[in-house]
């Protein structure tokens, strides 16, 4: 296990009384490689564990990992989802769940910066004062934390990398101006929403990537975009932190942001971090503004540009050697003051909200006796509240969850589970209500993976797992539904390739198809087209029909010309079919009997085509007319003379119609 050493300047920290342990600061901006180095380090080691801020990147990592060393090695520890073989050497983890009892050669914390976030930097701080690894222990983040480690990790050995390729600004931009592989940023779920059917309108579309997304949703999204379905991306600043991705530029829709308390505008540093998504590896990437957002100041490119920003005074604190003989005492703990100076305490966290809040009710405060009692009643209480509810809503479920916890039973009952289960197990309804249900679910999915909580772990490990994965790829659809024109965003990024456009008819149906996209159909020996509304790509599709088209209509052409009489017909409105599909019309001819037919016109037809079907139309045409108005026909060459014969050739040029003063006299 982890070793807590005499106090130094009044702050507390972890080693291993056996082995001097090396203490290592990597900072610098994105895309310097810090994460890849820890991944080297701790596998490297016989044995290692990395926190990560996000369950995503834990999850991603610990991808990585089993495919280097193999899955019975590795572990995954998160609040929603662990993976635990018998004996691991290696464990991905979120900050939050980091197992600090567990004895490692190699330790590493990524993104250690976030000691400063107001809402889960006392976990960052806990683990950058208390966490060790036996040999070797490494915190990676920003620069803006070196003078606050040097001062409360004393020992600690700094590593400053620079950045692999140049972020520059390329000032602002309009949204339709936006070269490809582009990140567009915006602050709330509305905007992301908004900018993206703008970009669906004008570029063929978008993926979306904000936090409220599960990682199996959030993959699927990034994983349409890497694999350039599309070539634009809308997210909040969700992909400020990890997301490593092929963007090229970054643009901001919106300088400020909600704090959860009020609005205010981005730190240079926060637009750094978001910005420096753009140019991974050697590629130089841009960043600047788009759609209503003003342009960024001078002194912001300039500091984002060369990397530079002011340390951090402060980071958020809170007591981790909690007392737990009484709820009194739990909350006298945790409202310690801190230890040393540049240790700020933390605002009462929602953790602490709900313990105060649980704490009033008479039943529970009664029952919340003994160590035990009140260490598992702190424990409900962390549970997360991802669906960001009013307060008085997540305490009431978890007070619920308490009770059955130290009921008879002790532990909540199936029914109750399956119950909440139940009620999110729904794939209808459109991008909010899924992003709700996924936030409910995981509640649970969290509840299950908490040691003796539930009458059979597994199961409702699977359950939850089952229904966050369908309601993630109902939501995956939703978006890509809403977000994404496949057929617009192919043929744009065809054509910025400058290629060929490849195009075909189904025999079947007589679909069109551009690049596998269905652009309209030909029917008969018409094509009629299903224009996207932007000009350039309908210009491109039509271009890249014609070909195919010829070549189809060529065919029809020779098929029409050697068809028999019965695949003609004539339909109530004077149109000719063939099979079904109208070619042609009639028209007004030299005489009433003898009606003429409407010569097609078809730019997929040239001189010789449109002879060849006027005349196959044509002759079906007389063949038709002397088979079904034999009668009439032949009362032209009837001999008759005088009165007899004018009123034949009176009948004969109204269709047979003689009037009564005609009739009396044929009579």
């Amino acid at each position: 296990m982890l070793f807590r050493a005499p106090p130094r300047n009044g702050v507390s920290v972890m080693t291993d009384p056996d082995t001097p342990a090396r203490i290592t600061a990597v900072l610098g901006p994105t895309n310097t490689g810090k994460t890849h180095l820890a991944m080297e380090r701790m596998l490297g080691h016989a044995s290692g564990m990395i926190g990560f801020p996000l369950r995503l990147l834990a999850r991603e990592n610990y991808d990585k990992a089993v495919r280097r060393v193999g899955a019975s090695r590795v572990a995954l520890i998160t609040g929603e989802e662990k993976i635990l073989p018998p004996r691991p050497l290696y464990t991905l983890c979120t900050v939050e769940s980091m197992p600090l009892d567990r004895r490692v050669e190699f330790l590493a914390i990524d993104e250690i910066q976030l000691c400063g976030d107001p809402d889960r930097g006392h976990v960052f701080t806990d683990r950058l004062l208390h966490a060790r690894g036996r040999v070797e222990t490494m915190f990676l983040g920003a620069e803006t934390m070196a003078p606050l480690i040097r001062r409360l990790v004393p020992g600690c050995l700094f590593d400053t990398r620079p950045r692999y390729s140049r972020l520059t600004c390329s000032g602002h931009l309009r949204l339709q101006r936006l070269p490809r592989r582009s990140a567009v940023v915006a602050f709330s779920a509305d905007d992301v929403y908004a900018l993206g059917e703008m970009v669906r309108r004008q570029r063929g579309g978008a993926a979306v990537v904000m936090g409220a997304l599960s990682p199996r949703t959030r993959n699927a999204q990034v994983e349409m975009y890497q694999s350039g379905e599309v070539d634009y991306l809308v997210a909040t600043d969700a992909i400020g932190m990890g997301l490593n991705m092929d963007i090229d530029h970054v643009a901001f829709a919106a300088l400020e942001k909600f704090d959860g308390t009020w609005m205010r505008r981005l730190a240079p540093q926060e637009v750094a971090q978001i910005a420096g998504r753009a140019g991974r590896h050697h590629n130089d990437g841009t960043f600047g503004t788009t759609a209503d957002a003003p342009p960024l100041s001078e002194d912001v490119i300039a500091r984002v540009e060369a990397h530079e920003f002011p340390a951090l005074k402060q980071i958020f604190w809170r007591n981790s050697a909690l007392d737990f003989r009484s709820v009194r005492a739990l909350l006298a703990s945790l409202s310690a003051p801190p230890p040393a100076e540049g240790l700020m305490r933390v605002r009462e966290a929602e953790d602490q909200q709900a313990l105060e809040a649980l704490a009033r009710e008479a039943d529970i405060q009664a029952a919340a006796s003994g160590v035990d009692r009140v260490a598992l009643l702190w424990d409900v209480c962390r549970v997360p509240d991802f669906r960001k509810l009013r307060a008085q809503t997540h305490v009431r479920l978890l007070g619920q969850i308490y009770r059955h916890l130290v009921g008879l039973a002790g532990k909540l009952p199936d029914d109750f589970v399956a119950g909440h289960v139940r009620r999110v197990d729904r794939m209808d309804g459109d991008i909010h209500a899924l992003v709700d249900r996924i936030a409910a679910i995981r509640v649970w999915t969290y509840v299950s993976h908490q040691n003796g909580w539930t009458t059979d772990p597994g199961h409702w490990q699977g359950v939850t797992r089952s229904v966050e994965d369908r309601l993630s790829d109902a939501l995956h659809d939703r978006l890509t539904q809403r977000f994404v024109d496949r057929r617009t965003a192919i043929l744009l990024r065809r054509l910025g390739e400058r290629a060929m456009l490849e195009a075909e008819v189904a025999a079947d149906d007589g679909r069109v198809l551009v690049e596998g996209q269905d652009v309209g159909r030909l029917v008969g020996l018409t094509f009629h087209p299903e224009t996207t509304g932007e000009r350039e790509g309908d210009r491109a599709l039509l271009n890249a029909a014609h070909q195919a088209l010829r070549r189809e209509i060529s065919e029809r052409v020779g098929r029409l010309a050697a068809e028999g009489d019965e695949a003609f017909s004539l339909d109530p409105s004077g149109r000719v079919l063939w099979r079904g599909d109208p070619v042609a019309r009639l028209e007004k001819g030299p005489h009433p009997l003898r009606p003429g037919v409407t010569r097609p016109s078809n730019p997929f037809l040239d001189e010789s085509q449109l002879d060849t079907v006027t005349l196959r139309l044509k002759v079906w045409l007389d063949g038709q007319l002397q088979l079904r108005l034999k009668p009439l026909m032949d009362l032209e060459t009837a001999p008759l003379q005088g009165p007899a014969r004018g009123t034949c050739l009176s009948g004969g040029g109204k269709s047979g119609h003689l009037a009564p003063h005609r009739r009396r006299r044929a009579d």
